[in-house]
């Protein structure tokens, strides 16, 4: 079983427990607050914390086009696209089931559009999106490389690329819980940022960058120079 086919499988589990895993990202319920805090140190309050991070990038009343990889089931995202009816949306995820989850709860969103896709060959142009958003994406990832340059390359000169994701080196529970637990499940692929390795590469690939951490998770806003090339 090749390495794409373990991920998809993977998430394909987590995608039929819809309500464990949008409990789990949200630190909403009993079990994704047990989670939440014995993997990754946080509660609630930190979980909202970085996700703010994460989309403080996309302006009130963006107008734009925003591209979204991965939805996962659209729970962290479908309430924020109801608020930019004029926006031009559209989510892409590796996973059929977890875009499924997401069509549901963008039904009536006419604006959001979603489109099964692989981040590492992204079937757009170049320039095409004015922000592009990941949330929670690149720790799973297979082709990290990859997926960096399709990102570079579908963002405009001046786009705005802002989300979150784990980076080892802020929590020693987490990175333990991470290479023995989430690794070998596929539900996470090495190699992994640090936060300091994760500032310079968005600093080096596209300008000056924002990063908070929060516990083992790194939220980031950074613009795209005009003059920059991957």
């Amino acid at each position: 079983m090749g390495q794409e086919e373990r991920i998809q499988n993977a998430y394909r589990g987590l995608g039929g427990k819809r309500t464990f895993y949008d409990g789990m990202i949200t630190c909403s319920t009993l079990s994704g607050r047990a989670v939440c805090r014995l993997v990754w140190g946080m509660g609630r309050a930190e979980t909202q914390d970085y996700l703010c991070v994460a989309l403080s990038g996309i302006p009130e009343g963006f107008s734009g086009r925003l591209l979204e990889v991965p939805v996962g089931t659209g729970i962290l995202t479908m309430p924020l696209y109801r608020e930019m009816p004029e926006a031009e949306i559209t989510c892409l995820d590796y996973s059929p089931e977890m875009l499924e989850w997401a069509k549901c709860r963008g039904e009536g969103l006419s604006h959001v559009r979603f489109q099964q896709g692989d981040v590492g060959a992204l079937p757009f142009g170049d320039g095409s999106f004015d922000i592009v958003l990941s949330l929670n994406g690149f720790h799973a990832f297979p082709d990290k490389e990859a997926a960096w340059r399709e990102i570079f390359r579908v963002l405009r000169p001046s786009g705005t690329f802002c989300g979150c994701f784990y980076v080892r080196g802020q929590n020693r529970r987490t990175d333990w819980l991470i290479r023995r637990l989430y690794v070998p499940k596929g539900w996470f692929t090495p190699p992994f940022e640090t936060a300091e390795s994760l500032r310079h590469r968005l600093e080096e690939t596209f300008g000056p960058a924002k990063v908070r951490t929060v516990q083992g998770i790194a939220s980031f806003v950074c613009r795209k120079a005009k003059e920059k090339h991957p």
